[in-house]
Order: structure tokens, then C-alpha cells, then sequence
């Protein structure tokens, strides 16, 4: 089990969570459980949503023990389609509720995300979703949905790894109070295991290179959901409480930064994601 993050509206996340893309067999989710997951992160736009449902249903773990994130489309932005698309991600996840719900990008251009925010927060007071947040805004975006509602998220999950450490935008959280959650924590196939930085890291404390990247978010106040099919990769993925790294291992790791180091154009002032 991992340690519990608070959040700003009273509730807790656990400190790593589990990302589900493109996963569509129920029984690598089910392992993600037994090895000690208890965050679960999925999506409208993943087409799984069945398939964590029923990993739920088919797992020992008892449901009150595990927080099953989804995200809104674009498709659904307007205000009655996104109310509407909370409940449907419910029913097919099999659920009384949602536990965490998320814009899954502002497309900006459509320029709804507004009314998408403000369906959240009135599902959040009927009761059909546990906490509120939002994937892939910009600070701009952060403001003109706090501004309209009064509601400041409870999380921001963005794309954040060595090679792109969003310094700038978790310095904005950390003075909103929202979470950052981290999308592509390890960096997919560019992932920096064998960057200086990363590798001695990794032999100086006897950890995977992979172990030391999961470790540097969590000393950033970053919430990593890594995916991983191997039953072994999810143990190791999630067995980071047994080392440190040093101030300058973290400083090391997140100057290996890169200007241009977004996995693709996934820049939230112009990408689309319907």
C-alpha cells in the first residue's frame, strides 16, 4: 500500500496510481490490485472503462479501497453532455459513483471546458462524483475555471517527466493547493533510464532506473500512475519507499529537462482531443 496525499477538498489520493491506457484485459488490472494499487486511471477516450469495472468486480480488494479516476471528452464538453457522461462513465465502470473526474483536455478552441468545470462541480454536490480535477490546463486555464465557479481543482494531471519536469506549472499548483498528477511519468520509450543522472542514481541505491524516476516524482510532490503489464514491473513500480535521493539526484534528474521535450505535440493551447 502507499502512503495517502491529501487534497484540497479533505480527501486523499494514494501517492502512485496505475494507469490503464491502452490496457483492455481485465487480469492485468486485477494484478495491479493484488500488487497494492489502490488508484486506478482510466478514460472515456481509453474505451476500457469496462474493463477496470470488471477488474474491480472480478479483484479481492474491497471497493471502498480503491479510487477509480475518469475523464470527460471533448465531445462532451457542453454542460448537459457532460453531466450526462459522468453518469455513463459510472454505469460502465459499474459504479455508484465516481471517485476522481477529470476534464481530460481543455481544447481550447472549442471553448467549452468552462461549462465542463462547472457539470463537475455540480456533480461533485449531488454526489455523484468524490473529487473533482482536471488533465492537461495551463495556468490560463486553471484561472478562467476558478474565477468562473469559485472551485479550484483538487488535481491537475499533466504529461511530467525528466525529459519535460514542468517546473513552471507545479510551481502554479503549489500556490493554487491543486495536486500535480503526472501522465507518462517514466517518458514511454524516450523514458531517461540511461541518463547519467537517472543510471547513478539507480547504482548508488540499488533500485531500478525506473524506481529512481518514480522516486524523483514523489520528492517533487508529483503523483506518478505509471503503467505496467508485468506483475513484476507493478511491484517494482510501486516499492519506492525504501530509499531517498539525495537534493542534487532530484536537481540532477530535473535538469535534464528539454525545451522541446513533450513526448508529442501535446501542447494544451492547441492540441484537440474530441
Amino acid at each position: 500500500m502507499t502512503s495517502q496525499l491529501e487534497l484540497n477538498d479533505g480527501t486523499t489520493l494514494p501517492a502512485v496510481g496505475f494507469g490503464t491506457y491502452p490496457i483492455d484485459d481485465p487480469d492485468v488490472v486485477v494484478s495491479a490490485l493484488a500488487a497494492g494499487y489502490r488508484l486506478l486511471d482510466t478514460a472515456v477516450n481509453y474505451e476500457n472503462e469496462e474493463v477496470v469495472g470488471e477488474a474491480l468486480r472480478r479483484s479481492d480488494v474491497p471497493r471502498d479501497e480503491v479510487v477509480v479516476a475518469t475523464k470527460i471528452p471533448g465531445r462532451h464538453h457542453a454542460y448537459d453532455d457532460a453531466r450526462a457522461s459522468i453518469r455513463a462513465s459510472a454505469e460502465r465502470l459499474g459504479v455508484e459513483r465516481t471517485d476522481l473526474h477529470l476534464i481530460h483536455w481543455p481544447n481550447p478552441s472549442v471553448d467549452r471546458y468552462v461549462e465542463a468545470w462547472q457539470a463537475l462541480v455540480d456533480a461533485q454536490a449531488a454526489g455523484e462524483v468524490r473529487t473533482i480535477g482536471v488533465s492537461n490546463f495551463t495556468p490560463a486555464h486553471l484561472a478562467r475555471i476558478i474565477d468562473a465557479t469559485g472551485v479550484t481543482p483538487a488535481v491537475n494531471q499533466v504529461e511530467m517527466h525528466p525529459y519535460f519536469p514542468q517546473v513552471a506549472l507545479r510551481a502554479a499548483h503549489a500556490e493554487l493547493g491543486i495536486r500535480t498528477e503526472a501522465w507518462s511519468p517514466l517518458g514511454k520509450k524516450q523514458a531517461p533510464f540511461t541518463e547519467e543522472p537517472v543510471a547513478r542514481a539507480a547504482e548508488a541505491h540499488g533500485v531500478t532506473p525506473g524506481q529512481v524516476i518514480l522516486r524523483w516524482h514523489l520528492q517533487l510532490d508529483s503523483l506518478p500512475i505509471p503503467k505496467a503489464s508485468s506483475p513484476e514491473r507493478q511491484r517494482t513500480n510501486l516499492d519506492l519507499e525504501g530509499f531517498t535521493l539525495t537534493d542534487a539526484e532530484v536537481a540532477a534528474i530535473t535538469a535534464l529537462g528539454r525545451e522541446d521535450g513533450r513526448l508529442f505535440g501535446g501542447d494544451p493551447d492547441t492540441h484537440e482531443e474530441m
